[in-house]
This record gives C-alpha cells, sequence and structure tokens, in this order.
C-alpha cells in the first residue's frame, strides 16, 4: 500500500472482534516497525505482548482502581489535563464518537462505561506494552523513539488488517500493568496498543478524528 493512503486509511479501532491474533502475525508486525527512526540507533524500545488471563487481569485492576478514586499512576511524569486548543480538539473527537454510538450528553452511564471501555484496553485481544530502560531518565528522546515505533505498529497492523488504539488509559496504573505482565523493575511503562481485529459492526470504528490545516501550525522561514 502506498504510504500516503496507508496513512490516511488508518484510524483508531475501539471495538474488536473475539478471534485470536497469531503470534507471527504480531511478530511481522514488529519485525516492520523496528526500523521506524531511532535517535543514533539506540533503539530504546522493548515490547511486552499480552494476550488471554493476564490481559483479563490487567482489566480487572485497572477498572477496580479507577472506580476506587485511585488517582493514575505513570512511570513518567505527564500532564493529565489539557487546556486550550488541545482540550478543543480533544472534547472535539470525544463528540464524534458519542456521537457515533448514539451516547447522548445526559446519558451518565453510557458516558462512564465508555471511559471504562478504555481502562479495559477497549476488550482488545492483545496489549503490547511499549517500556524502555528506566536508566535512560530523562527520557525525552527515548520517548521520541518510542513514538515512531508505535506509529509504525499502528500502521504495519492496519496494512494486514488488524486494527489498533494506542491507549494511554491502559497503563494509568502502572503497578496493576507491570505486576500482570511481569515487567520488571528496571523498565518503565511508556504506552501501550490495543490491537485486534476489528468489529465491523462497532460504529465507533467508523470515526475518523478531523486533522488541522497546514497553515495553523507550519511555518516557513528562509523560503523565496
Amino acid at each position: 500500500m502506498q504510504f500516503e493512503k496507508l496513512i490516511k486509511a488508518r484510524r483508531s479501532i475501539r471495538g474488536y472482534r473475539r478471534d485470536p491474533v497469531p503470534v507471527a502475525v504480531i511478530d511481522e508486525i514488529i519485525e516492520v516497525a523496528k526500523w521506524a527512526p531511532s535517535s543514533m540507533n539506540t533503539q530504546p524500545w522493548r515490547v511486552h505482548v499480552v494476550t488471554g488471563a493476564p490481559l483479563d487481569r490487567i482489566r480487572e485492576g485497572n477498572t477496580r482502581n479507577m472506580v476506587a478514586g485511585i488517582p493514575p499512576r505513570r512511570d513518567f511524569p505527564m500532564k493529565e489535563a489539557y487546556e486550550g486548543m488541545h482540550r478543543k480538539r480533544q472534547v472535539a473527537v470525544a463528540v464524534q464518537l458519542f456521537e457515533a454510538m448514539g451516547i447522548a450528553r445526559d446519558d451518565q452511564a453510557r458516558r462512564t462505561d465508555w471511559v471504562m471501555r478504555g481502562f479495559r484496553q477497549f476488550d482488545a485481544p492483545v496489549s503490547l506494552v511499549i517500556t524502555y530502560a528506566k536508566y535512560l531518565e530523562p527520557a525525552a528522546i527515548s520517548q521520541f523513539d518510542l513514538g515512531a515505533f508505535t506509529h509504525a505498529i499502528v500502521l504495519s497492523a492496519w496494512e494486514r488488517g488488524l486494527g489498533c488504539v494506542i491507549n494511554g488509559q491502559g497503563i494509568m496504573q502502572s503497578s496493576v500493568v507491570r505486576e500482570h505482565a511481569g515487567i520488571p523493575d528496571d523498565e518503565n511503562i511508556m504506552i501501550c496498543i490495543a490491537m485486534g481485529y476489528p468489529d465491523e459492526d462497532f460504529v465507533a470504528n467508523t470515526v475518523k478524528s478531523v486533522r488541522e490545516d497546514n497553515q495553523n501550525f507550519v511555518r516557513y522561514v528562509g523560503f523565496d
């Protein structure tokens, strides 16, 4: 598939079929994605591919902690609440999703259920937990590399008929993920990717987020 067509066609998938994803296919996806750019070829990424009972235990622990009001505990600092234009864009895609799902503004029960889906990693059959070595902190460059690698994973998966959503909610309770995925103490959990075959009847899967016009965020300097 041509790159432009691939990157524009990809969507975040939030509803999955129950079909298992073969290890050979996941390994093929990672084999392609590992060629993403990496600062000075450090390749700081580690991947923990989780499914079955361990993933179910992660879902249960995340949900239990969030319902109990336990604050998010990530392995690295992150701004949890967006402001200004960033918040507007966040709200805009939420509106798209709620409209697609027929969730009314005052339907608190369904809105809460939607949030809980995120903590359950959208009930995907597979979760890829992406980590890096703790000694790399402060890890801004390594995290940049992990972002490139993660993007390559979701594109490689899409080309093979698999859907993904890059899911920050799924690792907000990092101790839960660490325990049930068996992640070593010397690694920091960066993000997880929910992965599986898209459920074509799940209407939110049709939602395509909107991107800004170039003129709103690009400056050209020194050009005639």
